[in-house]
């Protein structure tokens, strides 16, 4: 009999789901609503063949040096490693980070910053961008919609510590803004026509689908239109919803909500002995975190 005891094993990471395409829209790094650390778990579950990152990935309206925190740069670092391992990677801008449109056209690598992208896929063709040219808000009155941006920030603050104290007291989380907006029938109505509208002009185009963000409502569904039926899908948001639209050659576009995967409902898993080194670099200072990122594009 062996008495002395035998080193345990590190547990092994679950394998990652092998995805043709990930979309993932509106998760505003740089702001205080945004769920980094459960989007980088996301990701880290996953291996997509291309990875569309569909506007507001990064909040430049509402930037701040005084609030970065080290977990907003991990997703950054991340998206970088996955691009520098081959991962195609098109970045298409929305109005938060609409500064980056001057540079539609750019390829950094396995990156690419575009406006919208057409993929040809098995089940048909799919149109995607993020979607704010159909909000009338952004084309009018880009001043209201600023200041309604501040305004959604401190109600998702606020939505947070509600969770908070729902969660101690053992009772189910709840969407403030999600419920604010469904008691607006002129936000309902908005919704609505938005989506009317990107399904009317996929179908003019002659695409079988057409993929937003915008405007924080995950959805699945056919919608009718006068040149026939037209796919619409929306990606969610990494504020409240926690969501992504998924593809793959057999069961097609599928909706994915991070608050509905068994395997994100227990702790992430701790490796100590494998510790992560880009992670580490997070709290580098600025200009060796950039020098890192350009690295990791292939660009010196």
């Amino acid at each position: 009999m062996n008495d002395f005891p035998t080193a345990s094993k590190p547990p092994r990471k679950p394998a990652r789901r092998r995805l043709e395409v990930c979309v993932i829209s509106d998760v505003h790094l740089g702001t205080y609503g945004c769920h980094a650390p459960e989007l980088l778990r996301y990701l880290k579950s996953v291996r997509p063949r291309v990875l569309v990152l569909n506007g507001d990935i990064v909040d430049i309206w509402q930037f701040s040096k005084n609030y970065w925190p080290p977990a907003h740069m991990r997703v950054v670092r991340y998206l970088a490693g996955l691009a520098a391992k081959g991962t195609r990677i098109h970045y298409l801008t929305g109005n938060h980070d609409e500064l980056l449109r001057k540079f539609a056209g750019t390829r950094l690598g396995a990156l690419r910053i575009d406006n919208k992208l057409v993929l040809d896929l098995p089940h048909g063709k799919t149109w995607l961008f993020h979607g704010d040219v159909f909000d009338v808000t952004m084309r009018h009155s880009r001043w209201l919609a600023r200041l309604g941006g501040h305004g959604y920030d401190l109600l998702i603050l606020l939505n947070r510590l509600v969770n908070w104290g729902l969660v101690r007291l053992g009772r189910p989380r709840v969407a403030l803004s999600k419920a604010v907006k469904d008691r607006v029938k002129s936000a309902v109505s908005l919704v609505s026509d938005f989506e009317q509208t990107a399904a009317a002009i996929a179908a003019d185009k002659g695409y079988r689908y057409v993929a937003c963000g915008h405007i924080h409502c995950p959805e699945i569904k056919p919608l009718t239109t006068a040149q026939g039926e037209v796919g619409y899908l929306n990606s969610g948001d990494w504020v409240e919803n926690l969501t992504a639209l998924e593809y793959t050659a057999e069961a097609g576009w599928q909706l994915y909500h991070y608050h509905l995967d068994p395997r994100m409902q227990h702790p992430a898993p701790a490796h100590p002995t494998e510790p992560d080194e880009a992670e580490a670099a997070a709290d580098a200072p600025p200009a060796e975190l950039l020098a890192g990122l350009l690295r990791e594009m292939g660009v010196e």
